[in-house]
């Protein structure tokens, strides 16, 4: 098992429940697939760097998990076929890689007990 990061945009113009329903997804796509999720990041609402489909904004989504290299067909086949999406990246994790993410898991969770 491989470990990867996906991001994913998705069209500002869904509700908060949609926006949810369409993570929830693209989770239940990885996990059909046996992946097993590390770490799942909602970055919000955020301005895109030139326009797209005539949108300057889209709903950034993180999703870090292990899996197998097929499951990454499969996710992308399901990213390409949802109008929902209108761009994605996903990224097979070197080690040291693995070791950044990790640590910025870390730094991220102690800075949310402060």
């Amino acid at each position: 098992m491989n470990q990867y990061e996906t991001v994913f945009i998705l069209t500002p113009v869904l509700s908060d429940v949609q926006m949810k329903e369409a993570v929830e997804k693209f989770k239940g796509i990885l996990a059909a697939e046996g992946a097993e999720i590390i770490n799942e990041e909602n970055w919000g609402l955020k301005k895109l760097a030139y326009p797209i489909e005539k949108k300057s904004t889209g709903f950034y989504q993180l999703i870090e998990f292990k899996a197998e290299p097929t499951a990454i067909a499969k996710l992308e086949l399901n990213y390409r076929r949802d109008e929902r999406v209108i761009r994605y990246l996903t990224t097979k994790l070197d080690k040291y890689a693995v070791e950044y993410a990790a640590k910025r898991r870390s730094l991220k969770s102690t800075k949310k007990e402060d």
